[in-house]
């Protein structure tokens, strides 16, 4: 029996199984009455209109700005911190990226600063619920609507999390999930867009895909599709995941108590900071951050430790403006100091729920251990 720690596990039970079982014995492997069905409970849990089921995120956000019409010539404003990258897509669509920096507690786009950042060519903001710590929806709508900016809600590391009592998924013109691990609710590979607007569910669902039904339709003919819908399969497992996610949620609580009684053995520690007006947090990942007396290297070192006593832990973030696509679009190191700080000093650990009390524990001391080996003393923060 391997004694390897994943960083992420998949919750799943015989439920997932029997659900996908039941999609290969029948005639419709590809999209369907599963993925149907899909949107219309997921649309219901969160409370909006419609959802449109896509392969990725990536691609659903490109959906989005296809829809809105927003491509060559305008610009978006987004953060350049984030762990699932989806706003690679602003660039595969044309657009420029704006970034604006964080919230150095809680790794939040920030509004004041997005605010700054707008401009003539400005079209949407592209605001994250960083690691499941919901963003200042309030501030951010106030702005977006001073400006006349469409806003878009990345949730994809935070379902479950609320704002002022309201879940993430509520607060963007559109929003977007994602169905990929490490999150709590995962299908394999997977997405959802959620709207109240009609006429944008229409365009993202004609960009997504034609169903052979519309091939001589006029109107669904001017627009050619991406082919990037969601299969009855993963549809078959995201649903069995919703209906299970509270409790997925709760289990997922219990690993983070346990983290949180066995990281106070470190000095200096600090109760997870949760922002204003934030009512839930559901982690993403357990993230830790290293003070000041850690460097990027030590970090790493740190990473490469835990590996060596067969835990997976990972870096939180690689900034997208030191990422080499972005970098040959002018951005340069030190543009967003707070960014390049918390992703120095970053560590996410294995979260998931099949992880036992003993072996956090084991997480956390070799953690430390580690932290003393590297030299850099034992100060750490969440």
């Amino acid at each position: 029996m391997s004694s390897w720690i994943p960083l992420s596990d998949p919750d799943m039970t015989q439920a997932e199984l029997d659900a996908v079982c039941e999609v290969l014995s029948s005639s419709q492997l590809g999209f369907g009455e599963t993925v149907e069905a899909f949107e219309e409970a997921f649309a219901s849990y969160i409370g909006r209109k419609y959802a449109i089921a896509v392969s990725n995120a990536t691609l659903g956000l490109m959906l989005v700005l296809d829809a809105y019409e927003i491509g060559p010539g305008a610009e978006v404003i987004t953060s350049p911190h984030s762990y699932r990258e989806i706003a690679h897509a602003i660039t595969l669509r044309g657009a420029f990226p704006i970034f604006a920096d964080i919230d150095y507690w809680s790794g939040v786009l920030v509004p004041d600063k997005a605010e700054r950042k707008i401009s003539a060519r400005t079209r949407a903001f592209v605001v994250g619920n960083v690691n499941g710590h919901p963003a200042p929806w309030t501030e951010f709508r106030d702005v977006a609507e001073r400006n006349n900016l469409v806003l878009i809600e990345d949730s994809s590391e935070a379902i479950g999390s609320t704002y002022k009592g309201a879940l993430v998924g509520t607060f963007g013109d559109c929003s977007i999930f994602d169905f990929s691990q490490p999150g709590p609710l995962t299908c394999g590979e997977g997405a959802m867009i959620v709207t109240d607007d009609l006429d944008v569910a229409m365009a993202i669902r004609r960009f997504r895909m034609h169903r052979l039904e519309e091939r001589a339709s006029v109107v669904v003919g001017k627009a050619p599709s991406y082919n990037v819908a969601m299969t009855n399969v993963a549809a078959a497992i995201g649903l069995v995941q919703l209906q299970r996610l509270e409790v997925i949620l709760e289990r997922r609580k219990r690993t983070e108590y346990w983290y949180f009684d066995y990281v106070k053995s470190f000095e200096g520690i600090k109760d997870p900071y949760i922002g204003p007006d934030v009512t839930e947090v559901h982690w993403f990942l357990y993230t830790v951050h290293l003070g000041t007396r850690f460097s990027r290297s030590s970090r790493d070192g740190i990473i490469e430790d835990l590996k060596k006593e067969e835990i997976e832990a990972a870096a939180y973030s690689v900034p997208l403006h030191l990422q080499p696509h972005y970098f040959d679009l002018g951005y340069r190191k030190k543009d967003f100091l707070v960014t390049e700080k918390v992703a120095d000093r970053a560590v996410a650990l294995p979260f998931h729920a099949h992880l036992t009390e003993d072996q956090i524990s084991f997480i956390v001391g070799t953690m430390k251990d580690a932290s003393i080996n590297i030299g850099a003393g034992a100060e750490i923060t969440l």
